[in-house]
Formats: structure tokens, sequence, C-alpha cells
């Protein structure tokens, strides 16, 4: 599941939720037991129609979030967040899927809790400090592609730390040995307070700046269009523009449905939005799509996915994730699991796709945007920037005083095998995005140009 920095510190914090995959069938019984996760630093107790999760590192062993089973194999969290387990054809082996969430988790059962999650959790700053170091030391993959020695970061910091340690201070030890990762799927909590920032020179996708550009694209872009409407909470907008092209611009893969409401409501709305706009007339009488994400804070990827069933005639890879899960070496990998496009069956738009993105373009906007890379068709010219470069399922951490983290431990590989985290997907065509310049000039560059693009 993707979600926005701010809401998935909150979640993390709240329950310590780490997001997976789409449900899956019903599972026997059998699933009772415990069960250590392939990554991730998770281990599963699932006993008595409860399932807990237990946030593992090589000095700790903490409660995370805890679930009820509301079906066979299938646990709601009070978040409304479903998992759903289910054994192989060995019994000691599972895999966990999570509701909203591209791929599965494998499981493999263990005899019983490890003795690090039947003793009293350790307390104090000290103890917070060694929790969330490791946390990023056996799970985060890009210290290396970064340029961070986190080694160096422990003698540093650590140094710091002592019984006597408050809140605050260590709030700002663990705000400032991140600040180097710019990472926008790493973030620090405690309480109402937390850190989080984008990559230099870009920025936030935040409601203020989503309605500031919403307002100056029906100005300026689309006083000429027809048919403009708006679906799912004002997140997505269609318009039919002169020349028989659509612009369909997706501010957000979450909050489609009424707060809190669960994956299965996201998508009924989304489907709404797709059967009202994808009609076959339209389908077929479009000579080109602009698909604007410039301004995207991200969510699920199952819902960029869906979008992109209705974009296709043919079967194809969108891309192959896996999670860091060796402790001591963050080059090993879980074996990359193929997240596939099936075309929907409803009509499909299959021509011209003008994807415009930039640095605002954050997660699942990203995912989207790389689901289209290997679109049969073809057809698809990236315009704008290059998109913020985080891709990961988002992980939280929940450290013994009470304080939390969220941090990234996966990757979203091409066919090629390469990942685009960090510098972003790059566009074919570089063009300015939402500048002071381009607001004053009453300019809207990248998407005049993938006018040009789809004549």
């Amino acid at each position: 599941m993707r979600i926005t920095v701010s809401a998935a510190l909150a979640l993390a914090l709240a329950a310590g939720v780490t997001q997976a995959a789409s449900a899956v069938a019903d599972a026997p019984p059998s699933t009772d037991g415990v069960w250590r996760m392939d990554g991730y630093g998770t281990v599963l107790a699932l006993r008595d129609g409860r399932l807990q999760e237990y946030q593992t590192t090589a000095v700790s062993c903490l409660k995370g979030f805890a679930a009820r089973r509301t079906s066979p194999g299938v646990y709601t969290t009070p978040d409304n967040v479903v998992l759903t387990v289910r054994t192989r054809h060995d019994r000691d082996r599972a895999t966990v899927a999570f509701d909203g969430s591209a791929g599965h988790r494998q499981l493999k059962r263990i005899p019983a809790l490890p003795d690090d999650c039947t003793r009293p959790a350790p307390s104090g700053p000290l103890a917070g400090f060694d929790v969330f170091w490791h946390s990023f030391a056996e799970n985060y993959p890009f210290f290396a592609a970064k340029g961070i020695d986190w080694e160096s970061m422990r003698t540093r910091y650590r140094a710091k730390v002592h019984p006597d340690t408050t809140r605050d201070e260590l709030f700002a030890i663990f705000r400032d040995m991140v600040t180097p990762l710019y990472d926008a799927h790493v973030a620090v909590g405690d309480g109402d307070k937390y850190f989080a920032q984008v990559r230099p020179g870009t920025e936030m996708p935040t409601e203020e700046l989503d309605a500031k550009v919403k307002k100056y694209i029906v100005r300026r872009d689309l006083a000429e269009a027809h048919h403009v409407r708006n679906f799912a909470n004002g997140r997505i907008t269609y318009a039919d523009l002169p020349g028989g092209r659509g612009y369909l611009r997706i501010s957000g893969f979450n909050g489609y449905a009424a707060e809190g409401a669960p994956h299965s409501a996201e998508r009924a709305v989304l489907d709404e939005a797709l059967d009202t706009v994808l009609t076959a007339q339209r389908a077929k009488r479009l000579k080109g799509l602009i698909i604007d994400l410039r301004i995207n804070g991200g969510g699920s990827d199952l819902l960029g996915l869906r979008i992109a069933e209705r974009l296709t005639d043919s079967p194809y890879v969108a891309y192959r994730k896996r999670a860091r899960n060796d402790p001591a070496d963050p080059t090993r990998f879980t074996r990359p699991e193929p997240i596939r496009v099936t075309p929907a069956p409803a009509p499909h738009y299959t021509g011209p796709i003008a994807v415009l993105t930039g640095g605002s373009t954050v997660s699942a906007g990203e995912t989207f945007t790389q689901s289209l890379i290997d679109r049969p068709e073809g057809g698809v010219v990236r315009i704008g920037q290059p998109t913020q470069g985080v891709f990961s399922d988002i992980m939280g951490r929940v450290l013994p005083n009470g304080m939390g983290a969220v941090l990234p431990n996966e990757q979203y590989l091409t066919r090629a095998g390469d990942t685009f985290d960090g510098p972003g997907i790059p566009p074919h065509l570089k063009e300015p995005v939402f500048t002071e310049e381009e607001f004053d000039k009453k300019r809207d560059s990248a998407f005049d140009r993938a006018l040009n693009v789809l004549r």
C-alpha cells in the first residue's frame, strides 16, 4: 500500500503496520502458529483468531500491529487494513498478503516465538537508539547508493545518548541521522511531531500544492476542454481536449472513498470513474491521452495497476518486486516476484499516451509510471521532470520509548533488473514543472509539449 509520508507515519506510529499485498483466497486453519517472514524483520503469531506482529532486530523484539480474524485466513486491523494468510502445499510454508499493495510475502513456520519476544522489552534512550539504528542497518537497502556509512553514524551519534537524554533530544538525534538520506519514504515521529523530507530540489505533494496546481490547470489548460469531470473526492479529473485528445489527472491512489474505508471501497470508486471515462466509444475515438501525475502523493499500487489494466489489450509484467532479507548483507534480497498487468474485462484504450511527471510524483505515482514502461502497445512518452525516486512499501517500526519511524526495504525492478530508487524515473522529454517562472508567465510547458506530441 502506498500513502503520503505524513499518513504513512501516522499509521506506523499508531499501529506499526507494514504494508504489502492484495487479499487472496481463504486460508485453512493450519495457518495457526508462529511464522517468520522472509525479509522485513518480522514474526507473526496466529492463534485463537488473533494475529500479532512482532518487529525484530538483532537487539530487540517489539510488538507491532494486531488484527482479528474476520473470515478463514483473513485478518483485519483496527484501522481496516486487511491481511490474508494462506499455507502452500508444504504446511510449514505460507504467504501473507496485505490489502492494497502488490505482491506477497513469504512465511516459514518456526517452533515458537524468539526468546527476545517473550522477555520484557528494553527501555530508555540507549535502547531506543539501538533499536532505531538496527532497524535501518538490517532493512534499509540504499546506504551504498546514497554514499552513507551507517556504521559511522552509530559511532558518531550513540556517544550523544545517555540515560538522561530527553525525548526531544533523542528525536533531534534521529532526525540528524536520517537527514543525509533525503528519502521521502523515511520519517521519524513522536506523537504529533514528525520529520520527513523529499529529494533536494523537489517539493512535497501537499493538499495545498495540489489545490493550487489543479486550479491553475483548470483555468489555463482546460479552458477549451469539454466534459470536465471530477471523481474520487476530486483526486481524479478527466476532460476531453480539442483535437480528439483526452486528459486524465490523478493526484493520488488513495482517498477515493470515505475516510477509513477498506481497499475494496477505493477500488469500487476507481472502477466507476474508469467506466465513466473509458467508455467503448471514447476509448475507440481518442487520438491520444495525457495522464498527469505531476502532483501525486502515492497510495495503493494496486489502484495504479488497475488503471494500467484499462490501457492494454495484452498481459505483461509491470515490474518485479523484492525485499532486502539479510540483516548483515544489504546486497541480498528475496526472490523477485513478477507483478503483472492483466487486461480488464472492460473497454481498453491502447493508443498513444503522454505521461506528465515531476519531483512531486511520489511512491505509487511512480510505480504506476513504471508499470507503463513495458506496455506491449508502446506509445508511452514521459514528459516533465524525474519522479521523486521512492518505490518501496513503507515499513513501520515502533521504538521502546513510544517513538516510531518508517523506512523502505524493497526494490521495484525493471525488465533489465535496474531500479529508479534515488534519482527517480527520468522523462523522455524534459520540461519545467510548475516553477515560479511557469506560473508567473502563465505557462505549462509540459502540458503544451504533450499536446504537440499527441497531434
